[in-house]
């Protein structure tokens, strides 16, 4: 399965954006516990998510300089 695009992520609004990377810190967390456990059958999942949350805070990110710039120029 490929690794997700960043520009689906690009067409998430802020609020969608924050409960998915709230799901995803979710879902590694319950990786790490399958992994503890010895339960965890796709190992590939702890790559694919921790890439996707990359993703998602770099987004964050972006959006909150960008906002802050913003109201940086009108003042």
């Amino acid at each position: 399965m490929p690794l997700p695009k960043i520009s689906e992520a690009r067409e998430l609004s802020d609020e969608k954006l924050s409960d998915e990377i709230v799901a995803i810190k979710r879902q590694l967390f319950q990786l790490r516990l399958q992994k503890a456990t010895r339960q965890l059958e796709k190992p590939h999942q702890f790559r694919q998510l921790r890439h996707r949350l990359a993703q998602l805070l770099t987004l964050e990110t972006e959006r909150k300089r960008a906002a802050s710039q913003s109201a940086k120029e009108k003042k």
